[in-house]
């Protein structure tokens, strides 16, 4: 099976949920549906199709699309189940794993509204 998502690769979801996440979740297949998910998530959020631009983009805006993808996924996967990692742990690194989704967010945001603002 082939990585399914645009934006970011089962590897680095797996890299950001960290060690002795669920051994179900954390493969190849849970992973390329939760990136499916978070892409069109992350696309109407932030009211734009970045999938479809993708390979227009540049290398940050790229960069940051894979933060906010892969973190979201990353989230699905700690949370499918918790307890195999221990729910401190687990709450930690979905509380990290927030903070950069929420900032990517916000950054995809921005560069929209300045496209919108440049080109009037």
């Amino acid at each position: 099976m082939a990585d399914a998502g645009i934006f970011a690769t089962t590897l680095e979801v797996q890299r950001k949920v960290g060690a002795n996440a669920n051994s179900t979740a954390n493969v190849e297949a849970y992973i390329n549906d939760f990136m499916t998910q978070a892409e069109s998530e992350i696309n109407t959020l932030s009211q734009f199709n970045w999938s479809d631009a993708y390979s227009g983009l540049n290398a940050d805006v790229k960069g940051i699309l894979k933060l906010a993808a892969s973190s979201r996924a990353a989230m699905w996967v700690i949370n499918y189940d918790a307890d195999a990692i221990g729910k401190k742990t687990a709450a930690l690194r979905l509380d990290v794993l927030n903070d950069d989704y929420q900032r990517a967010l916000s950054l995809l945001r921005d560069i929209k509204k300045r496209d919108f603002i440049n080109d009037a």
